[in-house]
């Protein structure tokens, strides 16, 4: 090679590199494009994804379908009760407990901060005739409950007192929604004032 051609050479690099940074601006264009393709990309995937996750995941089988219609259906004598959602148990000299669902009420009180009352209740019934009663009832009953229970303070709850007479209400109302038949007691298995 010749001297001119090696004096060309580091012209010719000279002009590259003017020109490499002359597109040092447009380099940046690329880049945003990218970023944004690759976001999209995700969020394209993550949906793909979670469509995929709710759309194949597995169904129940006819058998486990089968198990949980026949555990509605148990007897009254320990299983959950089809209609009203209360348990029966079998009691002494053939009385039947029917234990209510929980109930949880916001109770008045004289500075206005929030209390809450939460009772598991046990209706102590004569026999099967007095829990056919209650159950197409109990929306009835609970609204009575509700209505009561709210009214209340958290004094009128306090020593063996208070929960004597709530429970003599509670037996009046159930007696009421559920009259002719009669329940024997209302028992208090939980009361808890928060």
């Amino acid at each position: 090679m010749s001297e001119a051609a090696v004096q060309e050479a580091p012209d010719e690099e000279v002009a590259e590199g003017e020109e490499v940074e002359g597109e040092a601006p447009k380099k940046k264009l690329p880049l945003k494009l990218m970023i944004i393709a690759g976001a999209a990309a995700v969020l394209v995937l993550g949906g793909g994804g979670g469509a995929a996750f709710l759309l194949l995941k597995p169904k129940p089988d006819a058998a486990h379908a089968g198990k949980k219609h026949e555990a509605k259906k148990k007897d009254d004598k320990g299983g959950k009760d089809a209609k009203g959602g209360g348990q029966v148990r079998e009691g002494p000299d053939g009385v039947l407990f029917y234990t209510l669902p929980d109930i949880v009420v916001n109770m008045q009180t004289a500075d206005g901060r929030p209390t809450f009352l939460k009772l598991k209740l046990t209706l102590e019934m004569p026999d099967q005739d007095a829990v056919d009663a209650l159950d197409p009832n109990m929306p009835r009953l609970q609204d009575m409950f509700q209505t009561f229970l709210r009214e209340l303070r958290p004094e009128d709850l306090q020593g063996s007192q208070g929960s004597y007479q709530l429970r003599m209400e509670l037996l009046r109302r159930v007696n009421l929604v559920i009259a002719p038949s009669k329940a024997n007691a209302v028992l208090i298995e939980e009361m808890l004032i928060n």
